[in-house]
């Protein structure tokens, strides 16, 4: 936590230096967001996985502090609603689907997490501020805290098939979530086009890299590691409650 707590006190740093020297602006913008990610959780030991897609969206809110030469320095943040979690492959020695006795299907198994998640960027733009378009990048702390979870499965974790699978490792199936909060590293790119009087449209890819763990992680617990990661691609449109005028 300390680490992050840092990281993001030299991420916002140069918006701070830069007001000395730059343009200064005070636009605060809010609105909504929406998208799609794509999740899994690092395992150690490895678990075989693809990617999990669930909805992301909620609240964005923007404050533009500076204009430094070419550069828009911002901080962005947002509170979201995010599905996460994992989705197994179980597979044989020869990349087949591993087909479960009892039913004669192949074994699926899928977990999502409900999380409310925040993150907080230092937002650098180029491009045009109110009419047209713009280039995006942004780095920031992301913290989450854990609502729910669900699992989706075709078969009876007693009557699973442990002889044909490749990959054996399967205590996270029937694993509760054990620790709520979640914090790690996001950082996304993207384009903005801004419209007078209607507000600011993004299209941003993000990806988030967990640097906490969900289930425990001393030498008495099962998993040495089990954090999140997530591809997240979303759109957002924000509109001006206040606007520097220039």
């Amino acid at each position: 936590m300390k680490n992050i707590l840092l990281f993001f006190l030299f991420s916002i740093l140069p918006l701070q230096m830069s007001a000395q020297v730059g343009e200064h602006r005070s636009d605060f913008a809010i609105g909504v967001n929406g998208g799609y990610s794509l999740s899994n959780i690092g395992f150690v030991p490895k678990v075989s996985q693809g990617m999990l897609g669930g909805f992301t969206g909620g609240l964005s809110m923007r404050y533009v502090c500076e204009k430094y030469f070419s550069t828009i320095c911002s901080v962005q943040a947002e509170v979201n609603y995010t599905q996460t979690g994992w989705k197994e492959s179980i597979l044989d020695d020869d990349d087949n689907p591993v087909i479960n006795g009892a039913t004669g299907l192949a074994e699926e198994y899928s977990r999502t997490i409900n999380y409310v998640q925040v993150p907080v960027f230092a937002h650098l733009a180029w491009g045009r501020e109110q009419r047209g378009a713009q280039f995006f990048f942004q780095i920031g702390p992301q913290f989450g805290y854990y609502l729910s979870e669900s699992t989706k499965s075709n078969f009876e974790w007693s009557s699973r098939n442990m002889r044909d699978r490749i990959n054996p490792v399967c205590a996270q199936d029937t694993m509760s979530v054990e620790h709520k909060f979640d914090y790690g590293i996001a950082a996304g790119i993207g384009i903005e086009y801004s419209v007078r009087r209607v507000g600011h449209f993004q299209l941003e890819a993000r990806y988030y890299y967990g640097l906490g763990n969900i289930y425990g992680d001393t030498k008495r617990d099962y998993f040495a590691k089990s954090n999140l990661g997530s591809i997240v691609v979303k759109l957002a449109w924000l509109f001006d409650i206040t606007r520097t005028k220039k």
